[in-house]
């Protein structure tokens, strides 16, 4: 099932709250809203929350404020994904009746010793608990990706894609040996609940999108529309995150940021850095986005 283009447009930020955000969280925050405001949309915030050891005390707060600070509002409540595990386990619950997951046993210590091959999204597991008949409980709980699984899909910016998901990706984990279910499935369900027709995200997500669109394609979700981002790189060429040394967003400068973020973004804002107000801004760059202006995606190096 697809969105279709005639299906009214929701989009989304979905922050994690590891920290404050940075420039590069801007770039995405803009991009989305942006997208979902020039086409009359709405635009959601999620907290991604789901991976509980990763989240900092307050730096939910601190995004909403920030948010706010850039002129950036959100439209309804704010869904955060620690609320919605009943959610997670019920996807679990239809995905093993249909013999899609199985109980792992293999620890990240022993996998790491097997040298195995490494795709998009990490090491390619080779299913080797897939026989062991293991029980649910007290083991990690992995899907099964079996031979075909070759996914394909356009991207509004990036063009077509196709990945080969069984070689390329594997057998991976939805729900950890610790009880947290992975991002992967909490994306998936959460979109769908929100009605989320339009994924707009940096390009560090490009290749999770065929395994998210293959989880929805197994629960029978709606597929949503994807645009990827252009990246925002610390020096040495990788992705500026809190590990690369990103600082925080300046309250006390939205503007000037906000400025920066647009020409990022290849939109051309008029007149100088802060020359304008927040709202002013936003208001210009609604009327006059066009994401054909976005830079190329160029994917960073590894770590």
């Amino acid at each position: 099932m697809s969105s279709g283009g005639t299906s009214a447009y929701i989009g989304r930020f979905a922050p994690t709250p590891s920290g404050p955000l940075h420039f590069g969280s801007l770039v995405t925050a803009v991009g989305s809203y942006l997208d979902a405001r020039a086409r009359q949309g709405q635009w959601l915030l999620r907290i991604e929350d789901v991976d509980r050891p990763r989240v900092v005390p307050g730096a939910a707060d601190d995004i909403l404020r920030t948010l706010e600070c850039f002129g950036l509002h959100w439209d309804g409540p704010v869904l955060f994904q620690s609320q919605r595990q009943e959610a997670y386990e019920e996807a679990l619950h239809r995905l093993r009746e249909q013999g899609r997951l199985y109980a792992c046993g293999c620890s990240r210590r022993q996998l790491n010793a097997l040298d195995l091959r490494r795709g998009p999204l990490g090491l390619i597991y080779p299913g080797l608990c897939r026989d062991r008949a293991l029980g649910f409980s007290g083991h990690s709980l992995r899907l099964r990706i079996d031979t075909p699984a070759r996914i394909r899909f356009e991207d509004r910016h990036c063009g077509p894609r196709e990945l080969d998901l069984a070689g390329e990706v594997g057998d991976v984990v939805l729900k950890r040996v610790d009880g947290i279910y992975a991002y992967h499935l909490a994306v998936v369900v959460d979109d769908a609940f929100q009605g989320v027709s339009d994924i707009v995200r940096g390009a560090d997500l490009l290749d999770v999108s065929f395994l998210h669109r293959h989880l929805a394609s197994l629960l029978r979700l709606p597929l949503p529309r994807y645009l990827h981002l252009p990246l925002v790189y610390a020096p040495g060429g990788r992705k500026l995150s809190k590990q690369t040394g990103a600082q925080p967003l300046d309250r006390a400068r939205p503007a000037a940021q906000l400025w920066q973020a647009l020409e990022f973004l290849g939109q051309q804002p008029p007149g100088k850095e802060g020359g304008m107000a927040v709202q002013e801004l936003l208001e210009w760059a609604i009327d006059h986005w066009q994401p054909q202006r976005l830079p190329a995606v160029q994917l960073p190096v590894s770590a």
